[in-house]
């Protein structure tokens, strides 16, 4: 059976909170509740730092939390960029040729789309309506052009979508490098690949050793696959009730769903422990 929370705990010395955004601080509708916005400045006034960590490319996590953006650390792309405002703290792209290789695996392929994630862009050769669809809630700054191959930028990541299942459909495909590269099943229908260290894990050690902050005194929340390594760096992981079974085996404790306010509850009972 998996650890479930009973009782308040004592978290009075939690510094750093951490989430993943889409099945864990976002609703199924990818909403933000007003919820969590009180609840962050309340624990920002007692001296609390934030991180949000998401496969999402950096627009997109900024375009959900505008009202905090320069107060918190952002991690895009699974971990490949960090930022706190302006300042860098990681970046970890892809070089070309492995790029190439990723991309050569799709190339023939039906019913796969993928995505090719810069630093300011993400790059699509699908006009599928359907598609662009999807991708508009995930990528705010998007263009479809004729060809990835030949793209020149630095890329984080790339990331493939299949309508049905990402990990019956797309995982095969791109598991042999795994040995290479970073292969996450990242939610229901996406799989990211990206740099051996383009993870939410090593952003996260970064931004605890810049802030000199332990794993316990870390709160981490977390859904699926590509937060394991993040999970990890906690004392005080959780997995939401909507979580795919590795995170719940991984993690030492679970909330509610991201539906049900899984990460406020626990938020909640963070301010009781500090105030």
């Amino acid at each position: 059976m998996y650890p479930k929370i009973t009782m308040l705990m004592d978290l009075s010395g939690i510094k750093l909170v951490v989430t993943d955004m889409d099945g864990t601080l976002l609703n199924s509708n990818h909403e933000v509740s007003e919820r969590f916005f009180e609840l962050y400045h309340a624990l920002r006034g007692r001296g609390i730092e934030f991180v949000a960590a998401s496969g999402r490319q950096y627009n997109s996590i900024i375009a959900k939390l505008l009202p905090i953006k320069d107060q918190i650390y952002i991690i895009a792309e699974n971990g490949g960029l960090a930022m706190y405002g302006s300042q860098e703290i990681v970046s970890t792209p892809l070089d070309v040729v492995t790029k190439n290789s990723i991309l050569k695996k799709f190339q023939y392929t039906t019913k796969m789309y993928p995505v090719l994630c810069a630093r300011n862009s993400a790059y699509v050769t699908s006009t599928s309506p359907e598609f662009l669809s999807v991708l508009e809630e995930y990528y705010t700054e998007f263009e479809v052009v004729d060809d990835l191959f030949h793209f020149e930028g630095e890329v984080m990541k790339i990331a493939v979508y299949h309508f049905d299942s990402s990990e019956k459909y797309i995982y095969p495909i791109v598991e042999q490098f795994e040995n290479e590269l970073k292969v996450k099943i990242s939610g229901q229908h996406w799989v990211d690949i990206s740099h051996q260290n383009a993870h939410k894990g090593f952003a996260l050690d970064k931004i605890q050793e810049k802030l000199g902050i332990s794993s316990k005194e870390t709160l981490v929340f977390g859904d699926y696959n590509n937060d394991l390594e993040m999970l990890a760096l906690s004392d005080y992981s959780y997995a939401m009730a909507n979580s795919h079974p590795n995170v719940l085996k991984a993690a030492k404790y679970h909330t509610l769903s991201n539906n049900d306010f899984g990460v406020e509850k626990i938020l909640e009972e963070l301010l009781l422990s500090v105030t």
